[in-house]
């Protein structure tokens, strides 16, 4: 069999992970850090283009990886109209709406904008990204809320989530498709997706909007408090907005983002980070719980995956409160480089058809 050359490109907030397999042997890997105050001169991400490629290019050159010799780049996907799971071909309508944020800016949005800069100056690749955050399989009963004007939306970790539900599934000798699983990606941000033969039919929006809260995310909040705070004529809507993404959750109540900073005073005997911690977990717990519901009982299993889940503590008190549901397999942190490079792998050769945007 042919083995191909993949550059892998995840942008983050702060960071440019990137990646080079050669087939499936990772052969190059780097996390470019970015201090803030140097992202800050960019007025918008979109603008953090040309700085972000130069640097992805030095790596390469650094690496002696020459851009001719790579078959395929594959990007994170972004903030895009809501779409199918699967692997994308980067088109012009595409870049468009990364361009234009058309559900929101983030740093991902810049991935398939990378991917396509370099796949053209290599002369010889295409460009794709794959199960981006705005994958969208909710049934659409799952889709009504309170009001009509705020539809429950589909954002979540689609990356990671579909990654380790087809590495399970392998795992056991059974197909994804053929499985009802429950997945919560503990990170940043936490999702809890229903997984019902192979689409995520019901999950929260980990963004800006409901499911536990998590270190950098306010997650369900009392509605009509809410309200009266943003009528409070205390904070800007900017200010608002990112007390829900960002600064709220775990770093609202202890100024960090990090669970081991936290983990590390409740293990010292600082009670309320103690009880900070369960308060997370509880309700991680409760959501999987409300997640068991919509697949009627029938669950396969319960797959906990995410950075979080390295917290053993954390894990064992959502086990507690869960293990009558079904089977739990701990999958801690993730693996989105591994997952992009194998979906570009996998239309290469000729597993799966890219789809148009």
């Amino acid at each position: 069999m042919k083995n191909y050359k993949i550059l892998v490109i995840n942008p983050g907030s702060t960071s440019t992970k990137v990646a080079v397999f050669d087939s499936e042997l990772c052969m190059l890997s780097e996390n470019i850090f970015h201090p803030k105050d140097q992202l800050a001169a960019f007025a918008s991400i979109a603008d953090q283009h040309d700085f972000r490629k130069t640097t992805i290019l030095t790596v390469l050159g650094k690496a002696g990886i020459a851009l001719q010799d790579i078959d395929a780049v594959i990007g994170r996907g972004g903030l895009l109209k809501p779409i199918e799971s699967g692997v994308y071909k980067v088109s012009s309508a595409l870049l468009r709406d990364l361009h234009l944020g058309t559900k929101g800016q983030h740093a991902s949005n810049l991935g398939g904008i990378l991917a396509n800069d370099i796949a053209k100056a290599s002369g010889c690749a295409e460009a794709y990204i794959a199960d981006p955050p705005v994958v969208d399989e909710l049934q659409d009963v799952a889709r009504i809320s309170g009001l009509p004007e705020l539809p429950n939306a589909s954002i979540f970790h689609a990356l990671n989530q579909k990654s380790v539900s087809r590495n399970y599934a392998e795992s056991i000798g059974k197909r994804y498709e053929d499985l009802n699983l429950i997945v919560a990606h503990l990170g940043g941000g936490i999702t809890v997706g229903t997984h019902k033969n192979g689409k995520v039919i019901d999950v929260n929006n980990g963004l800006n909007g409901t499911g536990p809260f998590a270190p950098e995310r306010a997650g369900t909040l009392p509605c009509g408090d809410l309200i009266d705070l943003c009528f409070s004529g205390k904070y800007s809507l900017d200010e608002m907005r990112s007390k829900i993404t960002g600064k709220g959750g775990i770093v609202a109540h202890e100024g960090t983002t990090r669970i081991q900073d936290v983990r590390d005073k409740a293990d010292n005997g600082d009670a309320h980070a103690a009880l900070l911690l369960d308060a997370m977990a509880y309700n991680i717990g409760k959501s999987i719980g409300a997640a068991a519901t919509v697949l009627h009982g029938k669950v396969d299993a319960v797959i906990i995956t995410g950075g979080v889940a390295y917290d053993e503590k954390i894990v064992a008190y959502i086990s507690r409160m869960i293990s009558f549901i079904a089977p739990i397999v701990v999958m801690p942190g993730e693996d989105e480089m591994k997952a992009l490079a194998q979906s570009a792998l996998n239309v290469l050769l000729g597993k799966v058809l890219p789809k148009e945007y």
